[in-house]
């Protein structure tokens, strides 16, 4: 594991933001849904993509309170242009478990 110091961390602008948003993504390489997600009238509602089909319907997304990354660069992923990563974990199994809030928080609030 590389070390980095608290500059490092700093640059990072993981932010809590609502799903508002669930498309299906059939061009994807891997199963995936479309997102939208609002970070708060500072940031606005960024688009990304999220392999987590195997956990979470898209009824489960929508309102759910995610962690991104939102200060990534644009990155073309088929027809999406990802403006945010969108976080989680990898069970054992490989699916990926969504890192949320376990309270309601404001959109756009910073990870402390």
């Amino acid at each position: 594991m590389t070390e980095i110091d608290w500059s490092d961390f700093q640059k990072v602008e993981l932010r809590v933001g609502t799903i508002v948003d669930v498309r299906d993504f059939p061009e994807a390489r891997k199963p995936a849904y479309k997102l939208e997600v609002d970070f708060g009238s500072e940031i606005g509602i960024k688009k990304s993509s999220a392999q987590v089909t195997d956990l979470y319907s898209k009824e489960d997304l929508l309102g759910k309170q995610v962690m991104a990354v939102v200060n990534f660069p644009t990155k073309q992923i088929g027809p999406v242009l990802s403006e945010c990563l969108v976080t989680g974990f990898y069970r054992e199994d490989g699916v990926v478990v969504l890192a949320v809030p376990d309270k309601s928080v404001q959109n756009g609030e910073r990870l402390a």
